[in-house]
């Protein structure tokens, strides 16, 4: 099954925010991205510092308090690329609107893309994730978190049900109508 929804907005440098809960496909869809796109990319979970890694290895949820630095530091990061006239691509959970929000405060446009899928889909590619700190367990507060884009945000929402080859195709398509 394929789906995907758009969102309107406008800009010039256009950055794109590969979002959505652990194991829907953001890293995987990212490469894709950047070698099709041939923009820089970056993984939201290199901006993390080691207390929120640490945190989560645990199993511990991060809170918001947590995540503000983090998420000021990736939006810095874009603003950085609109300066040197680069369009990106970033991987970030940016599970809620309020943190889309520090994410849109970069400079140039700032689209997301929603990726999405069934929890047991979810659930099994976590735990066949090799060396990553994100544990199974802390899949449901992801999940509980979860604020999905909404109609007045810049974006699309993609299903991440099909091979990854599939899912950039629904997903530049996607952005493209938008």
């Amino acid at each position: 099954m394929t789906d995907a929804t758009t969102h309107g907005g406008t800009g010039t440098i256009e950055h794109l925010v590969l979002m959505g809960v652990a194991g829907s496909g953001k890293t995987t869809l990212a490469g894709i991205l950047q070698e099709r796109l041939g923009r820089p990319y970056a993984e939201a979970d290199e901006f993390h510092p080691q207390a929120n890694i640490d945190k989560m290895a645990a199993g511990t949820p991060l809170d918001d308090d947590d995540r503000w630095p983090w998420l000021e530091t990736i939006r810095d990061w874009l603003t950085e690329q609109t300066r040197v006239g680069r369009p990106s691509v970033v991987t970030c959970s940016a599970l809620k609107r309020s943190y889309r929000d520090v994410l849109r405060s970069a400079e140039g446009r700032v689209r997301f893309v929603h990726l999405t899928a069934d929890e047991d889909l979810l659930a099994d590619r976590m735990a066949h994730r090799k060396g990553h700190f994100m544990p199974t367990t802390l899949l449901p507060s992801q999940l509980s978190t979860l604020e999905p884009l909404g109609d007045d945000e810049d974006g699309v929402t993609v299903l991440v049900e099909d091979p990854p080859g599939v899912v950039a195709d629904l997903t530049l398509a996607a952005l493209q109508e938008s």
